[in-house]
């Protein structure tokens, strides 16, 4: 199966990038590969550009992030699994298709409950300021 995603916004030519990505069999090769096979995290960078970064990553149950990108908005989505992220404020669990964005300078921790693939976007705050400056 066969699923488009809207990957990231660039340039003016074209304002978005389509990628066709066939989840179940990118899981299974990040669930194949030697990083997780050592239990650590297995992750992969789908669209990098200076505004924006797309990772894929597949988790081991019990693995924790602490975040380092305190001036970027970050946002979620649970593919498969289960999280408790926690925040200076608040504390919630997303579970298999739920979605979650965090402002800039939000710190969080992430830890896993159970095997988990997440969708991780990172929007950098300078190329969103840098768009606001250019009326974008």
């Amino acid at each position: 199966m066969h699923t488009g995603l809207t990957l990231s916004k660039v340039g003016t030519l074209s304002p978005f990038v389509f990628q066709n990505i066939d989840l179940p069999s990118l899981i299974r090769n990040l669930k194949n590969s030697p990083a997780w096979e050592m239990g650590e995290i297995s992750p992969m960078v789908l669209s990098r550009n200076p505004g924006s970064n797309v990772v894929i990553a597949a988790m081991h149950e019990g693995t924790e992030i602490v975040s380092f990108q305190s001036n970027d908005s970050v946002s979620f989505q649970i593919i498969e699994g289960r999280v408790r992220i926690n925040t200076m404020n608040n504390s919630l669990t997303l579970e298999k298709g739920y979605f979650l964005k965090l402002s800039e300078k939000t710190k969080y921790k992430l830890t896993t409950s159970k095997e988990t693939v997440l969708l991780l976007s990172i929007e950098k705050n300078n190329a969103r300021n840098l768009r606001r400056s250019h009326g974008r």
